[in-house]
């Protein structure tokens, strides 16, 4: 008996037979039918928490830049700390993850690292729509950025530049960061930290608003000073 190979409806059926098997294969397209909305769902959306910048939180920051700081965010709480002992505390889906607004057009889908069982980990998926951006602002610790797919520009420290996924970007502990989706369609950043908490501190700098004041931009003048302290 042969064999027969019939393509129908992107569904391909291979049958074989004797010691083989028969193999049914299904292949389907999934697209988001608005690229400019979120990939994933939003609607875990929480207030973050917010408070003043005490003495210490001002001294870290003052040893790397210049910028004022407005306040400090966390993911708010309480929360029940994991066991760790069945395999559905090991695993968490974005669905059951809590999302946060830093900034327009920008969403975060937090695994904040000690709600489940991290003692060195936290990860972020951002939902950055184009045009998007956080406010700038800093972390005690480094952070990394991953991108698989869309254009971003960022603000780092006293520079400025566009890089096109896919890429990695370092950023440094205490340094002033943003960036802004400069692409066509939403863009999913993996942003991680060598910390279990949660927390950033914003500052008082936007640095993607057009300044039109005087002959040195704002940005510039940023720079100015931060070189000063180097």
């Amino acid at each position: 008996m042969k064999a027969n190979c019939i393509p129908y409806l992107l569904i391909l059926t291979i049958f074989s037979f004797g010691a083989c098997t028969v193999k049914t294969e299904k292949t389907e397209t999934v697209t988001n039918g608005d690229l400019t909305k979120e990939t994933f769902s939003i609607e875990n959306l929480v207030e973050e928490q917010k408070q003043a910048p005490d003495s210490i939180i001002i001294a870290l920051n003052a040893q790397h830049h210049q910028l004022k700081v407005l306040e400090r965010r966390s993911v708010p709480g309480p929360f029940t700390l994991p066991g760790m002992k069945t395999n559905a505390e090991h695993a968490v889906t974005l669905d059951k993850l809590p999302v946060i607004n830093p900034g327009p057009g920008e969403y975060v889908h937090v695994m904040e690292g000690q709600r489940h069982g991290y003692q060195n980990l936290t990860i972020g998926i951002t939902e950055t729509f184009p045009g998007g951006a956080p406010p700038m602002h800093s972390h005690e610790g480094e952070e990394s950025h991953v991108l698989l797919e869309g254009e971003i520009l960022y603000a780092l420290g006293d520079t400025m530049f566009v890089i096109e996924a896919p890429y990695m970007v370092n950023i440094p502990a205490g340094v002033p960061h943003a960036f802004k989706n400069i692409g066509d369609k939403t863009a999913n950043l993996v942003v991680i930290f060598p910390t279990n908490i949660w927390k950033y501190d914003v500052l008082d700098y936007f640095p993607f608003e057009k300044d039109s004041t005087g002959t040195e931009s704002r940005f510039e003048r940023f720079k100015n000073k931060q070189k000063e302290m180097k």
